[in-house]
């Protein structure tokens, strides 16, 4: 969802994603992109890091109950509203063109874990076939007519409900990426690997002040402000900047 520059994307990784098996992506296997104690490598394009392994302690106590309250709260206070979307949207993404409703994806979460993420599907079936992994680009042409009015809207993004129920990922935190990338963004920027000390989330401070254009390399800045800031009031208050942004958006006819 986040526009690549040239050079990125004709470096994109295209070698097979991992077995479901599989756990984590090699490089975080061996122990070598992961750092909570020790300062953070460093190069050219990133800033030293600490992640302190109290901080994520602290985090991960408080972190898994405030999801759980917070989408137990909507469910019940929204319910017809989940209904009316369950029911419509898959039927909708069916009737254009017949093809799946859902769209599952590997993904890296914390500690380098592997997971299948949920979507509903936006572009045309097996639209990585010439491709292979690369970011969406605002104007790409493979997404569909009604993929465009659903990520406009982030409605795409409403199965992850599922991996937030399952613990796979949180309401907000550092967005999960695919083991391609990850491994690829790592080479590039060694503190990338510091982004999995956390839970990967729905939202965050790249999402909120970020945009398609934006750099990798500022994206990697934007999630290493979260994991040194991580607090309570902080997701609420990135919570409801998502609402806000994803409400103008859709008066305003913009897609971030």
């Amino acid at each position: 969802r986040q526009r690549a520059c040239a050079g990125h994307r004709r470096a994109a990784v295209r070698s097979r994603p991992p077995r479901p098996h599989q756990r984590a992506i090699p490089l975080l296997r061996s122990g070598s992109r992961l750092s909570m104690e020790s300062e953070g490598h460093t190069s050219s394009n990133t800033s030293s890091i600490r992640v302190p392994a109290n901080a994520i302690a602290v985090h991960d106590w408080w972190k898994r109950p405030f999801d759980l309250v917070v989408l137990l709260a909507v469910h019940i206070s929204l319910a017809p509203i989940w209904l009316a979307l369950w029911t419509f949207i898959p039927l909708t993404i069916w009737l254009s063109d017949r093809g799946p409703v859902f769209y599952t994806q590997a993904r890296v979460g914390k500690g380098g874990r592997i997971f299948r993420a949920y979507k509903f599907r936006s572009m045309v079936p097996d639209a990585e076939r010439y491709t292979g992994a690369v970011w969406a680009e605002e104007d790409d042409p493979r997404i569909t007519r009604v993929g465009r009015f659903l990520r406009s809207r982030a409605l795409d993004e409403l199965p992850q409900v599922i991996n937030m129920w399952k613990g796979d990922i949180s309401l907000v935190g550092p967005r999960p990426e695919r083991p391609e990338l990850v491994e690829e963004f790592t080479q590039q920027w060694p503190e990338f690997g510091n982004r999995l000390a956390v839970r990967p989330g729905l939202t965050g401070i790249a999402q909120v002040y970020g945009r398609y254009s934006t750099h990798p390399r500022d994206k990697v800045r934007y999630d290493m402000i979260y994991v040194r800031r991580m607090s309570p009031w902080l997701d609420i208050k990135l919570l409801a900047l998502s609402v806000l942004i994803t409400v103008r958006a859709r008066w305003q006819g913009e897609e971030r």
